[in-house]
């Protein structure tokens, strides 16, 4: 029972620190010589107390707001955005990474890079290989050629038709096993087999890892190189639980990295992590970010900012996606109506399927919102304290409704009206000079109880 009623003893104290802090330290007058009725008066006023306002409101006199340091803001209609913090890596883009593997088995007489970190381009040679299968398969093409030059005459259309067949068998498999269209036709020009095959990169990149070495023997689907192109960059960041609510696909972000401090640069979210990390209590999201001048590079440390909008509802918005269909793998691709994504030619998406609100939803009226110090917070309750019109000194406290917070703003779902003033500095006092009147306060919702005060002499005693 103890433990229970120490909180309220603790804001009990306090309540009464407040108030004598507030209402001065004058000494009571002695119970043997009572004030006069004037003196009453104007001790009353100059204690910050006038006449009762009512059973939820206070009265203050312009020493005691002094005193209190209290401060208002009209509540208002806007559009409120909040700032979503994040850190992060950069890293490969995954959709971007090639393996420069071994299609038939052999010996690898000369890589052409022998390095980490090269760079090439789509076509340059990286392998020069030597396999005993190639060769074989030059052979058959060859003489599949010969013979069906020997039976340009022939009457046999069967026979033609056949040793066609099987020369066209052995290009196509010779191109499976990674001959260029160029390599086939010189071989067949030139009617000879080569010992010796080349492997040109599918890609311009980064040779990010080199898996063999010369002289080795490599079998079917042995890794020789990893190609990375690095013009394209995922950010890797780690959203916290509170924040995934405001976050979405397509959603613009905002990047800094060490390197570049002052340097901005931009992507767009691209995947949230469905599943929380249970040990973090975050959810990776991942950001594509566009790296045509290189100075970007993977494992750089990332902050990054997202600032998300809400309607009056409390719903997301964007005013560059509302309406519009964006490509479910390339979040860049946004068109304005539906169609295919000419990247990975997956169907366009609309914007509102993917949580933004569409274009009727964005031309509504702005949320009302407060200040974030304006309430103060207990359990399921929030208390405001709004300055009485047309009353000087007067403030009236008000349990409210609060929605989500955005930044620095509270969106107000009931109790508040455009344009009233409400206290966003000295709350807590007023709050406190409430409950030393044994009024509803925020501890104390029910109000009740004797006001604590002075005894002084009369018939009571």
């Amino acid at each position: 029972m103890t433990k229970n009623l120490l909180p309220y003893a603790v804001v009990f104290a306090l309540a009464l620190g407040v108030g004598y802090w507030l209402w001065g330290s004058e000494s009571p007058p002695s119970e043997a010589t009572p004030l006069p009725s004037e003196e009453r008066a104007a001790h009353a006023g100059m204690s910050g107390m006038g006449d009762d306002p009512g059973p939820r409101a206070v009265r203050l006199t312009q020493d005691a707001e002094k005193r209190a340091e209290i401060q208002t803001l009209p509540v208002e209609r806007r559009l409120v955005g909040a700032e979503i913090r994040m850190v992060g890596k950069l890293a490969y883009d995954e959709t971007r990474l090639a393996y420069i593997t071994a299609y038939v088995p052999g010996r690898l007489d000369r890589l052409y890079i022998d390095f980490t970190g090269a760079s090439v381009r789509k076509g340059d040679h990286l392998v020069k290989l030597y396999s005993p299968d190639l060769v074989t398969a030059q052979e058959e093409l060859i003489q599949a050629l010969r013979i069906a030059a020997s039976l340009e005459k022939s009457s046999v259309s069967v026979l033609r038709e056949r040793v066609a067949t099987t020369a066209e068998t052995s290009r196509e498999k010779l191109r499976l096993w990674g001959l260029t269209p160029e390599q086939i036709t010189n071989i067949e020009a030139g009617g000879e087999t080569r010992e010796h095959v080349t492997i040109y990169s599918p890609m311009s990149g980064i040779v990010i890892h080199k898996n063999a070495q010369e002289g080795m023997y490599v079998e079917t689907g042995s890794r020789i190189y990893t190609i990375a192109d690095l013009s394209h960059l995922w950010v890797e960041l780690d959203a916290y639980e509170s924040d995934l609510s405001w976050l979405r696909y397509g959603q613009k972000v905002e990047l800094e990295v060490e390197a570049f401090p002052g340097r901005p640069f931009e992507g767009r979210i691209s995947f949230i992590d469905p599943v929380l990390n249970p040990a973090t209590r975050t959810a990776k999201v991942r950001v594509n970010v566009e790296n045509s001048e290189g100075r970007l590079k993977p494992q750089m440390f990332v902050r990054a900012v997202v600032q998300p909008q809400l309607t009056a509802d409390g719903k997301v918005t964007s005013p560059d996606l509302a309406g519009k269909w964006i490509s479910p793998m390339h979040p860049e691709i946004v068109r304005s109506g539906p169609g295919r994504c000419p990247i990975c030619g997956s169907p366009l998406v609309s914007a509102d399927s993917l949580g933004y609100v569409d274009e009727a939803s964005v031309s509504q009226e702005a949320p009302l919102v407060i200040p974030a110090s304006a309430p103060l917070l207990t359990g399921k309750r929030a208390v405001v304290y709004v300055r009485v019109p047309d009353q000087q000194g007067v403030y009236e406290g008000r349990e409210v409704v609060l929605g989500p917070r955005m930044g620095d703003y509270y969106l107000v779902e009931s109790g508040l009206h455009e344009g009233e003033l409400v206290v966003v500095n000295g709350n807590f006092k007023i709050d406190s000079a409430l409950q030393i009147q044994a009024k509803p306060s925020m501890m104390n919702p029910e109000g009740g109880g004797p006001a604590p005060g002075h005894a002084h002499g009369g018939e009571d005693n």
